[in-house]
């Protein structure tokens, strides 16, 4: 079958958007949903996207959606939600109510593909709320694999020039004399987003990849301390670091909680960091996965938005 129409369900967001450059750039056509369009502006260059204001919740506006798709790529996440058992609301309307809908409208336009970004360390038993949603997304995804042609991602955090994982622990210590660290000794795996994208575009037409959860890696461990420390040094504003113990810790992230405007930090964003986000298995489709020390010195060092702006004007030929 060929893909030339693709729905991007969370096409607007940090990895959405790689995905997106990508797909155009190999001449697919994309459309991608968006509740804010002022926060997709950054994809009106890209030459065959196609940007719709909708509510992809609305099971009838998803169902118009995938009309005329080849294939729908899900990956709307969201890491902070009111609480919950076995998770709260917000992450059960975006990591297992959403995917649901998505699947029915796939099976009511006839649909055939869908690829579905879930997260590392996903379970029903594992420690934090998010997790525990992400795992029942995926389940339900996986569950549809006899009918549908699925494929899941399963990423450890990403990085990249727009991520709000490194960027974040560079502008705190711009900020701050000392960095008061909870879960210091937490380890990760980071991928580079271009990968991951690379990986999700690759899977699209491979049967090989139907019925697969595929582990999304990168080449080292760190723990995140030393990530912290890294993305201070590359800014050139390193700062004396302080684990805190997970009583403090967890005194910090509720606090944390009650700071009004953007929530940096959770109590069930530590417990997600009790399991290890690191993985053994193979980065899919004969990817060499990125290092960050290959990547993070250009952006943590002074690579701009309005720079980021002009390199995809520059791949979109405008």
């Amino acid at each position: 079958m060929k893909f030339q129409n693709i729905l991007i369900v969370g096409g607007s967001g940090f990895i959405g958007t790689h995905v997106a450059e990508r797909l155009t750039a190999r001449g697919l056509s994309v459309r991608i949903p968006t509740r804010h369009r002022e926060r997709a502006k950054h994809l009106l260059m890209l030459p065959t996207a196609e940007i719709i204001d909708a509510d992809v919740h609305d099971p009838v506006v998803l169902a118009g959606l995938c009309a005329g798709m080849d294939a729908v790529i899900k990956l709307a996440g969201i890491l902070h939600s009111a609480g919950g058992e076995p998770y709260g609301r917000q992450f059960r309307e975006v990591h297992e109510e959403l995917p649901k809908k998505i699947l029915a409208a796939c099976r009511q336009q006839g649909i055939h593909r869908l690829l579905h970004m879930s997260a590392l360390c996903a379970g029903s038993d594992a420690p934090s709320e998010y997790l525990r949603s992400k795992a029942a997304g995926e389940a339900a995804v996986m569950a549809a694999k006899n009918e549908l042609a699925v494929t899941v991602f399963r990423p450890s955090v990403v990085f990249g020039p727009e991520d709000k994982f490194l960027n974040q622990f560079a502008e705190m210590q711009r900020l701050f004399p000392l960095i008061l660290l909870p879960t210091p000794a937490a380890r990760f795996q980071p991928v580079y987003v271009d990968d991951v994208a690379d990986a999700i575009c690759d899977a699209i037409p491979r049967v090989d990849a139907h019925g697969v959860a595929f582990d999304l890696a990168g080449p080292e461990v760190f723990t995140l301390r030393q990530l912290v420390h890294y993305a201070g040094v590359l800014t050139g504003h390193e700062r004396p670091i302080i684990g805190l113990p997970d009583s403090l810790g967890y005194l910090q992230a509720a606090m944390l909680e009650l700071w009004p405007g953007k929530k940096l930090l959770s109590r069930d964003n530590l417990r997600s960091t009790r399991v290890d986000s690191v993985s053994n298995a193979p980065f899919p489709f004969g990817i060499a996965p990125s290092s960050i020390e290959a990547i993070a010195p250009e952006y943590l060092s002074g690579v701009t938005p309005r720079i980021r702006y002009m390199t995809l004007r520059v791949r979109a030929g405008r």
